[in-house]
């Protein structure tokens, strides 16, 4: 399998592409990556060297792949953090590309527009874009429960509004839902959710609370690790549970190992075989 992965990539650390393309190549993924940023690391630190890309130099890339005649072979594209509109464009774009060369090919996108801890941090105009125009445009989308709240403007606060919400979200168009970090009244103190929907059915997948430090990149890998497994199982309920299996190991070891970052290449047996496997429940 192929995916054109377009997404921000740092040279230190794992974000964006850093985070989403070792792991699908890991999985024997053939990607294709294309950088909508070139950061020297994440900007969580507060200080970062490098240059935000446009949206014709990404279109130029695409379209460097399109001539080699690859776009018929591609099987999904994957998105994520977008850093303008025009870049939001460009990758609309692209998919169009993929989708008229490949009408089987199908399109992820991780909403990236903030989290529950820093609320939103993308540039005004983003979480508008992605409500209008990407999150129509897309087959499988990511979000984690902020985003969804934000999307939906609906409150998830318990697993009925949870489910509602995911269901007015796959409205605008995207017939696959996973939520990731969702925390609900049902959900307990040491334990943490992520629910996938299709169909109208509904999955939700519980793991331990971790003692993690603040990392980031985790987002961006799960996104990956989804596609992945959805695209060899076409199953909204199994590609949920192997992900949930890969990344908690992934964030396990991290946690272990006391770091900032996260521990891609040494936990890399994760994504192959998860060291532990959790419960898929329908709800």
């Amino acid at each position: 399998m192929k995916v054109l992965s377009i997404q921000s990539h740092v040279a230190y650390g794992h974000v964006g592409n850093s985070s989403a393309v070792f792991p699908m190549q890991r999985l024997g993924i053939e990607v294709w990556p294309v950088h909508t940023v070139q950061f020297s690391n994440h900007t969580g630190y507060g200080e970062w060297r490098g240059r935000v890309f446009d949206g014709p130099a990404v279109e130029e890339v695409v379209q460097g792949v399109a001539e080699r005649g690859a776009l018929k072979d591609c099987d999904a594209v994957l998105s994520g953090y977008m850093g303008s509109a025009d870049i939001g464009t460009a990758i609309l774009r692209a998919v169009a590309a993929v989708r008229a060369a490949n009408r089987e090919a199908l399109y992820c996108c991780d909403p990236v527009i903030g989290d529950t801890y820093s609320g939103v941090y993308v540039r005004p105009g983003i979480a508008d874009f992605m409500r209008a125009q990407a999150v129509p445009a897309a087959d499988i989308l990511t979000p984690n429960q902020f985003e969804l709240d934000l999307i939906s403007d609906t409150p998830s606060d318990t697993l009925e509004a949870a489910k509602r919400a995911v269901a007015s979200v796959q409205a605008l168009g995207p017939r696959v839902l996973l939520v990731t970090s969702l925390t609900t009244a049902e959900t307990p103190p040491d334990a943490i959710d992520m629910m996938a929907a299709e169909g109208g059915a509904f999955w939700r997948v519980r793991t331990p609370r971790l003692d993690l430090k603040a990392v980031s990149g985790a987002g961006d890998a799960v996104a990956a690790l989804y596609l992945v497994h959805y695209l060899r199982t076409r199953s909204a309920a199994l590609a949920l549970g192997m992900a949930a299996a890969s990344i908690h190991g992934l964030l396990r070891r991290t946690a272990e190992a006391g770091s900032e970052e996260l521990l891609t290449v040494a936990a890399q047996d994760e994504f192959v075989a998860p060291s532990a496997a959790f419960p898929v429940e329908s709800v």
